[in-house]
């Protein structure tokens, strides 16, 4: 008798010890990434202008990496915007980066180096176009900005891309009927305070923090890009048809709105990479995207749009390998 009961005492500890080593084994299956280990070594990410939302998202989206793949290096490396971004990730200068659509197609109709290589990961969040004057000027369409001097943003800048388009949908050209001064968001309002400029463009995502800063200090107003000029743009065909009519909401920029919405347009990012680089690297990366969402969207608002449902849209891009393999594994 005692000699049974002390059987079945060990019996039971040892189903205790296995059903412990079981839950531990599903609890360490549903933290760990799919795949296994980390990811090692060191990957580039190629962001944009320091005071610009690229490289605010690209900060935190480091800091998260270094929490959910603690082998991996990720560097950040500043550029002009999206332009260049693609530029690098094509021709192997960079692993990763954010770029509009619309450079990315760019990119591709030119048949520039690495153009076929090019492929998405997650589409992100809309860019929202601002086209930014002194609030006792004059210009109150794009159309007016004829023989003003315009920021236009840097060469290699989705800003200078998107302005080129909406100048020429407006019927201006942007080399002769504007001024064109190649400055980003970081010298644009600082030229448009001491008057240096007449209107500035930008393309960011809501809110854009040097633009809220801006108004706060200096009378600013946003000029509309109606529907009308949205129609015109996608007759030009190529990278002008990922433009969509938008409306920026009301408390986008309280200080310059004053509780009125303003029409413009918008054009999805990307997380872009190229087809070499390594599946099991991709798939975490794109679900540490993903999963990140709410806390980069604490401080970066644009990133609260990140969405699972609509991330595997990365049009004028195929799916990356491996991103395609982490939406497997979370489809319902």
């Amino acid at each position: 008798m005692f000699t049974g009961l002390a059987g079945l005492g060990r019996r039971r500890m040892l189903y205790a010890a296995g059903a412990v080593l079981l839950v531990l084994g599903l609890l360490l299956w549903w933290l760990l990434p799919l795949g296994g280990t980390s990811p090692s070594g060191t990957i580039r990410v190629s962001t944009g202008s320091p005071t610009g939302v690229y490289q605010k998202y690209g900060v935190l989206l480091q800091r998260e990496v270094a929490q959910q793949m603690p082998q991996l290096d990720m560097r950040l490396v500043n550029s002009d915007g999206s332009q260049e971004n693609v530029r690098r990730v094509a021709t192997g200068k960079a692993d990763f980066t954010i770029a509009a659509a619309d450079a990315v197609e760019e990119y591709k109709l030119a048949n520039r180096q690495g153009a076929d290589a090019l492929r998405g990961c997650a589409r992100l969040y809309d860019d929202y176009v601002h086209l930014v004057v002194a609030r006792s000027s004059g210009i109150r369409s794009v159309a007016d900005l004829k023989g003003h001097r315009v920021a236009v943003g840097e060469s290699g800048s989705g800003v200078r891309l998107i302005a080129d388009h909406v100048l020429a949908a407006a019927g201006l050209d942007p080399r002769r009927d504007i001024t064109p001064l190649p400055k980003g968001i970081g010298d644009a309002p600082r030229l448009l305070q001491e008057r240096g400029v007449d209107a500035f463009f930008w393309s960011g995502g809501l809110p854009t923090a040097a633009l809220t800063q801006l108004s706060r200090r200096f009378p600013v107003r946003l000029v509309p890009i109606g529907t009308d000029l949205v129609r015109r743009l996608h007759a030009q065909g190529g990278a002008s048809r990922y433009y969509r009519a938008a409306v920026m909401p009301a408390d986008a920029y309280p200080d310059a709105q004053h509780g009125n919405a303003v029409p413009t347009l918008a054009v999805a990012n990307l997380l872009v990479t190229r087809a070499s680089a390594g599946a099991d690297l991709t798939e975490q990366l794109t679900r540490t995207v993903i999963d990140s969402r709410d806390r980069i969207g604490r401080k970066v608002h644009a990133a609260q749009r990140v969405d699972l449902r609509t991330a595997i849209y990365t049009d004028p891009l195929p799916l990356h390998e491996g991103a395609r393999r982490y939406y497997r594994s979370v489809k319902p």
